[in-house]
């Protein structure tokens, strides 16, 4: 579990809680999109509520808020959009952009977070597609100082958009603002239709929900317009797809809302 976000971030402060080392040790894994996510964390978590904790979170946000500024500047100034791909591990992010890869008539690279391999990035260079792999450790979420890092070994002047991988997890990525302009967020037919009633903040932070694997809705008891209702009611603003990598047109259309957002730039 990583010790450097609000998931752990008890042990962590109790553990250091009188010792600079605290500060030094968390800051590089932290930062918030919002800062209400972290503050909801501690309401719906009570024992994270003392001046210490609140302090840490703080200094964890402010820091790494001010690498993911730096990091959409670094964007706007190649002229790139940076798309940040969140959902639960398996949910299909990976053969999303293999999909991409012959259909889109944009170019793009991929920063690709996981915890341990290089399998992501092996398969997307595989399929042509410029890509750097960060292995995470034990850190649940990428944060703007591995993008920032990553992108070193980025041609930027090459792609027109670039997506940032992140790790498989529901909960911290949703709270890490890494630089990117947009966010989508997967949620595959397999995973049930409760994930979005479960993980709010992370649908929240969408600007384009895909349901995914959607070839296999007639195996599941899947209610989709249910869930369909779910994610506009915790955002209203918010755009949806359907998406299958066995039905090109559904590929296309998620190519085409990429390049509406480009053009609207």
């Amino acid at each position: 579990m990583c010790k450097d976000c609000g998931c752990s971030i008890t042990d962590s402060v109790r553990i250091h809680s009188h010792e600079k080392h605290s500060h030094e040790h968390l800051h590089h894994h932290g930062d918030s999109h919002k800062h209400q996510e972290a503050h909801q964390h501690l309401h719906d978590n009570p024992q994270l509520n003392d001046k210490k904790t609140i302090e840490v979170i703080t200094k964890i946000l402010d820091k790494n808020d001010q690498e993911a500024r730096h990091n959409r500047e670094h964007f706007n100034s190649h002229k790139v959009l940076c798309i940040n791909l969140m959902s639960s591990p398996g949910s299909g992010k990976t053969a999303l952009l293999e999909s991409l890869a012959d259909l889109a008539d944009f170019k793009f690279g991929v920063v690709e977070g996981d915890l341990e391999t290089s399998r992501d990035a092996d398969r997307l260079k595989a399929k042509g597609i410029q890509a750097h792999q960060i292995q995470t450790g034990s850190a649940c979420h990428l944060d703007a100082f591995m993008v920032h890092k990553a992108l070193h070994h980025m041609d930027l002047d090459t792609m027109d958009v670039c997506f940032v991988e992140n790790v498989g997890n529901l909960v911290c990525p949703a709270s890490y603002d890494v630089g990117s302009h947009l966010n989508i967020v997967l949620v595959s037919i397999p995973e049930g239709e409760d994930k979005i009633a479960k993980y709010p903040v992370m649908f929240r932070q969408a600007d384009l929900i895909l349901f995914t694997k959607t070839d296999l809705l007639p195996y599941f008891d899947y209610d989709m317009d249910k869930e369909k209702e779910m994610a506009r009611k915790l955002k209203p603003s918010v755009d949806i797809l359907e998406v299958s990598t066995r039905d090109v047109n559904s590929i296309k259309k998620v190519s085409q809302w990429i390049k509406f957002k480009m053009e609207m730039r």
